[in-house]
């Protein structure tokens, strides 16, 4: 029990000092990394307290596909650059009264959420749970989802395919003024069209515009 309480209190001071980082981190690539972090010791905690399928989703999904595309997607953009241009302009004051309406939103959801077992005691009570001794969480978490819930599970899968359609059919739309690559084009383009040899003459150059 003690060294159980050493790993989750350890666990926890990493998780909280992680999240905290994130936000106060000036380089936004030290930032996605102590969010990586912050997930890895999250899913520590959950394995810790006897949900493993938690943890594990945890480590597959936030820290293996989120959180490195966040990565990439940083490390790829400016964002630096970007976040200065942001700061430094007239109107960056705009997005202070969203950025303050939607904590606030969120904040209330937490009490909610944490204080939701005052208003219904009932949420708390285990009876209403089908689970069996002989059963492990992901297989009692399964036959729930796939039971009960199934039509709530199907309809967010298809809320998550029309997403992907959507971004899949904004990435390939038809803008002005912005250039796209054709690699049919690139593949069968010959020499003599990008390459074209002159015949110079001694002690003399060749003018950019012929």
């Amino acid at each position: 029990m003690i060294a159980h309480s050493i790993f989750f209190y350890t666990f926890s001071i990493i998780a909280i000092v992680s999240a905290i980082m994130v936000t106060a981190s000036k380089n936004t690539v030290h930032s996605v990394f102590f969010l990586i972090l912050d997930f890895i010791s999250i899913s520590c905690l959950f394995i810790m307290i006897g949900a493993e399928f938690l943890g594990m989703i945890m480590l597959i999904v936030y820290v293996g596909a989120v959180a490195v595309l966040f990565l990439f997607v940083v490390m790829m953009l400016n964002v630096a650059q970007q976040k200065n241009q942001w700061f430094s302009s007239d109107s960056s004051s705009k997005h202070i009264p969203i950025g303050l309406i939607i904590s606030t939103i969120i904040f209330f959801e937490l009490i909610i959420v944490v204080g939701g077992w005052k208003y219904k005691p009932e949420l708390l009570n285990n009876d209403n749970l089908l689970t069996k001794d002989s059963l492990s969480n992901t297989h009692s978490l399964g036959q729930v989802l796939y039971t009960d819930y199934i039509h709530i599970f199907q309809i967010s899968g298809m809320i998550l395919l029309v997403a992907m359609i959507g971004a899949i059919v904004l990435t390939f739309r038809q803008r002005e003024g912005v250039k796209k690559q054709s690699y049919i084009k690139q593949i069968s383009r010959e020499r003599s069209e990008g390459v074209e040899l002159i015949d110079v003459e001694n002690n003399k150059g060749v003018s950019i515009d012929d």
